[in-house]
């Protein structure tokens, strides 16, 4: 008979591999929105058409959703990465 791994082994060794792109793919979008969020707290007005206030707080809400993003982020994939695995 031939030994063929299961469906089971085979989607998981996708899923192994796909999942580091994920983490860190997730963590580049954490940064992404942190980014923005400070730029656009600091951008020169003429490049935005919304006032000084909005900006602001248009900024601060992409700052802390990469900030909450980050710790999700954080706690589902890198945090007790070796006891997902056994």
């Amino acid at each position: 008979m031939i030994n063929r791994p299961t469906t089971e082994e085979r989607l998981s060794a996708r899923s192994n591999s796909s999942r580091g792109f994920m983490r860190y793919f997730l963590l580049i979008m954490t940064l992404t929105y942190i980014g923005l969020g400070i730029f656009l707290w600091f951008a020169p007005p003429i490049i935005f058409n919304l006032s000084v206030p909005n900006r602001r707080i248009l900024g601060g809400i992409f700052v802390f959703y990469g900030i909450i993003r980050f710790v999700r982020t954080y706690q589902q994939h890198f945090r007790n990465v070796d006891s997902q695995h056994d």
